[in-house]
């Protein structure tokens, strides 16, 4: 078969399937989540402090550390009550203006942090979070997504 009478039968074909409205409306959801112009911060190794378990007996921090841009955010998730409370710590400490972002894929909540860089949020749904650090005269900078279980 001729390379042309492929591409002319995949654009036929293409027109023939339209995209599920269910996948059309996840694609649209998925691109609201984004963080236009941010600098993804890549995860960073959490040494364990001696002596600290989980409840299964294995060494564990429930603290998980990303890095970009010059910044270091830490975060910590925890669940109580059904709800999901994170915390953390921007450093080094931001200046004024510096606002935390808090986001779940359903809502998103503003903080300012104090003047060490900590910060926390209560009464988020568990499921999915991300922490987006916007600071005057630099990009945001955003976590990867973490998966937080009830």
């Amino acid at each position: 078969m001729r390379e042309e009478y492929l591409l002319a039968a995949l654009r036929m074909g293409a027109g023939a399937d339209p995209v599920p409205e269910g996948v059309s409306a996840a694609a649209r959801a998925v691109f609201g989540l984004r963080v236009p112009g941010g600098v993804p911060a890549a995860p960073v190794d959490v040494a364990v402090p001696p002596g600290a378990r989980s409840a299964d007996g294995t060494a564990q921090s429930g603290v998980r550390r990303f890095s970009a841009d010059g910044l270091v955010i830490d975060v910590e998730t925890t669940v109580s009550g059904g709800r999901m409370e994170v915390a953390g710590q921007v450093s080094p400490a931001p200046g004024p203006d510096t606002r935390i972002e808090v986001r779940t894929p359903h809502i998103g909540k503003v903080r300012v942090p104090s003047g060490s860089g900590h910060f926390a949020v209560a009464g988020l749904p568990p499921g999915w979070v991300s922490v987006v650090c916007h600071r005057p005269g630099h990009a945001p900078v955003f976590t990867r997504w973490i998966h937080v279980r009830s």
